[in-house]
């Protein structure tokens, strides 16, 4: 079976995540199935992380670099919501945020790694305290900061790896289910809120070769700018035809 290295996979990434912000943006334009099919962007993005934080030659840039990237977004947000208040026209994601608290959450573990005793249980407790006290501030916390973790502990061990997702992706299940008046106002209900379809990395995952690929200031930088700037053009849209 052909595999795809990190770069072809991120571009399929890409196309998912503007297909579910359009969705998003323009209602009833697509069906509800839609942004379940997407669930598993996110997912696929904290794993590049991971691998990023064990390749980088230079972590703390590496971690610079997303802070950067989410206050630049969350001053973009403002400014677009500001301008746009008029029409309730609003940007609220930050998927750099998210991020950035799990590059943080790994650094902790990491320095755990370095230390023994009362000071590594320390470390160890205080990155667990981060994770779980962060991930209901930042945008899909609850599914995509623990699956940081997950792809962090069990690195280098996709079978465990995809173990670990499916538990997660089980517990999100019970969390986000709840039985509505028919099947089909339950099933519509769960399309909404899929953050359990994380598991939809899985394959992606499984047709990742492990290589970058294309490696230059594009490629690098693509995602970071991509993903702003398509937000605020797609409620600049949705602005000036409602």
């Amino acid at each position: 079976m052909k595999k795809f290295n990190a770069f072809q996979i991120k571009i399929f990434l890409i196309a998912l995540m503007l297909l579910d912000h359009i969705f998003f943006a323009f209602n009833g334009l697509m069906p509800s199935w839609v942004h379940a099919l997407t669930r598993g962007v996110a997912p696929m993005f904290a794993y590049f992380l991971v691998e990023g934080y064990f390749y980088t030659r230079d972590k703390r840039k590496y971690g610079v670099r997303l802070l950067g990237f989410a206050v630049f977004m969350h001053l973009g947000n403002m400014i677009i919501n500001t301008l746009f208040a008029s029409k309730n026209v609003m940007v609220d994601n930050n998927i750099f945020a998210t991020l950035f608290v799990g590059f943080i959450v790994i650094s902790i573990f990491e320095r755990a790694k370095n230390n023994e005793g009362l000071v590594k249980v320390l470390f160890n407790v205080v990155a667990i305290v981060v994770a779980f006290y962060v991930a209901p501030l930042v945008e899909g916390g609850f599914s995509v900061i623990p699956f940081i973790m997950i792809t962090y502990f069990f690195n280098g061990n996709k079978k465990k790896q995809i173990i670990g997702y499916l538990l997660l992706s089980i517990i999100l299940f019970f969390m986000s289910y709840a039985p509505y008046d028919s099947i089909k106002d339950t099933l519509d209900m769960l399309m909404y809120n899929s953050d359990f379809l994380a598991i939809l990395a899985i394959p992606t995952i499984l047709l990742y070769n492990g290589e970058r690929g294309l490696n230059n200031k594009f490629s690098k930088y693509l995602f970071y700018v991509f993903y702003p700037l398509h937000l605020w053009f797609i409620a600049a849209i949705s602005f000036m035809i409602k």
